[in-house]
């Protein structure tokens, strides 16, 4: 279980919490209460879904567990990585450029539009898959997406990037 969705469990927590230390430890608790609730499973019902909605819950919680102290934090991890760049580091510069715009953007939404938003456009989950998976009604997955792409699309265009977004 755990090589066949690691890279997902991690990809979602980080995610939704923007923050690798807290997506690790969230990543971690994943396996945790995967592990501890094996049994509980039901069959007949979508493994990745109850695997999606742990990760997804388990991340939201860290997220707000932990944001009084990210706001005070600088995340000395990334300005290493970015003082210790070689070789083609104008790709590089860029890659992180856009990754640090599309963790900001992700940071203006709240916790559950954000989850939304990581299944949908990131995972490519469905939105039967999303509401299946966070255990909410499809009309609910279909309100949180509009209103975080309306935030997202409010958000570039304070910063000139309308165009970039669609």
């Amino acid at each position: 279980i755990y090589r066949m969705t690691s890279g997902f469990v991690y990809a979602v927590s980080y995610r939704i919490t923007n923050n690798r230390a807290d997506a690790q430890e969230a990543a971690q608790d994943v396996f945790v209460k995967v592990h501890d609730n094996l049994a509980k499973f039901l069959e007949g019902t979508s493994f990745g879904s109850w695997i999606y909605r742990i990760t997804v819950n388990t991340a939201i919680n860290y997220y707000n567990r932990n944001k009084r102290r990210r706001s005070r934090e600088i995340d000395l991890e990334e300005a290493v990585e970015t003082a210790g760049a070689e070789g083609d580091a104008e790709k590089k510069l860029s890659q992180e450029d856009n990754e640090k715009k599309a963790s900001e953007l992700l940071g203006r939404l709240n916790p559950d539009q954000r989850a939304c938003i990581v299944l949908r456009e990131i995972e490519g989950l469905s939105y039967r898959e999303i509401a299946e998976a966070l255990k909410i009604n499809i009309n609910t997955v279909r309100t949180r997406l509009k209103r975080a792409r309306e935030v997202l699309i409010g958000c570039a265009a304070e910063r000139g990037e309308k165009d970039e977004m669609r």
